[in-house]
């Protein structure tokens, strides 16, 4: 069997558990549960596959270790935030409130079931790539992994970051000002962990234009090819995502309009000056 076909029927068994557990449980949040381990899994199917078939690939074997990593770190940061303990995300709450319950449920199955487990899938065909090209691993690959390894780590360091500042504003009673993190990382990124996880599946998708560039693929098809639409989308939706995000964010917090002026939303940028620094 193609793997690509196994990993489609993986996916189509997790969109139907996701939605039939959104309706027994009324909680939508069983997509956000996957997000860290179905990736792992199609990416490890790519490469088992080609081990099975007699032709085991290097670049195939790093790509799933780069994806095991990168899923161990996301399911750590979730599990320490209760997303394994029934809390749903507060956006689809919100959401749920301005729809009627006929709309929402279209856009449960049609956004939140389908197009985010089809996107899972996308983000993960570099792999599919570099099965269908095998070609030696190269100075190349372990650049691109060695990049990869630091984004990682740069998203840990972020999410950390992130969780100290909520543990201590927890600690002073729910009220730290200015409300959200502004330091460390956040100085120079209002979501430098978005940054950083958008960079990785980038630098994903290079890896598997990699192999098929060395394979004697040219621009179209080599360093360009279909399965780039899985970045794209993904950092479209991070962009729509974290736009909703912060709209939530700036109504509840009167100084986050200051820092939206300031700080860069995701790529980390040098501060822009204040308003009274800038008039001095």
């Amino acid at each position: 069997m193609d793997p690509l076909s196994l990993v489609l029927i993986v996916a189509g068994v997790t969109c139907a558990l996701c939605w039939i557990a959104s309706l027994l449980t009324k909680d939508t949040s069983w997509v956000d549960r996957a997000w860290s381990v179905v990736p792992v899994v199609y990416v490890w199917v790519f490469a088992l596959a080609a081990v099975i078939a007699g032709r085991p690939d290097a670049r195939l074997l790093l790509m799933a270790g780069l994806v095991t990593a990168w899923g161990a770190r996301l399911t750590f940061n979730f599990a320490r935030k209760g997303g394994y303990t029934g809390m749903e995300d507060y956006r689809w709450a919100i959401l749920r409130a301005r729809m009627k319950p006929w709309q929402f449920q279209v856009f449960n199955v049609l956004f939140i079931v389908l197009f985010q487990n089809a996107l899972l899938v996308l983000i993960t065909l570099p792999a599919y790539v570099a099965w269908l090209h095998p070609a030696p691993v190269g100075v190349w690959d372990a650049v691109l992994a060695v990049l990869f390894v630091a984004l990682l780590g740069g998203e840990f360091v972020a999410d950390q970051q992130q969780w100290d500042f909520h543990q201590a504003k927890r600690r002073a009673g729910g009220d730290l000002p200015p409300g959200f993190a502004t330091t460390g990382m956040f100085r120079y990124s209002r979501h430098p962990n978005f940054f950083f996880e958008q960079a990785q599946w980038w630098v994903f998708y290079v890896i598997g234009a990699v192999a098929a560039l060395a394979a004697g693929e040219g621009l179209w098809g080599g360093a360009l090819n279909a399965s780039i639409a899985g970045p794209v989308l993904l950092t479209a939706l991070f962009i729509g995502s974290t736009i909703f995000t912060e709209s939530i964010t700036a109504s509840k917090y009167p100084a986050y309009a200051e820092y939206q002026r300031t700080t860069s939303m995701i790529v980390p940028l040098p501060r822009r000056r204040r308003r009274a620094e800038a008039t001095i």
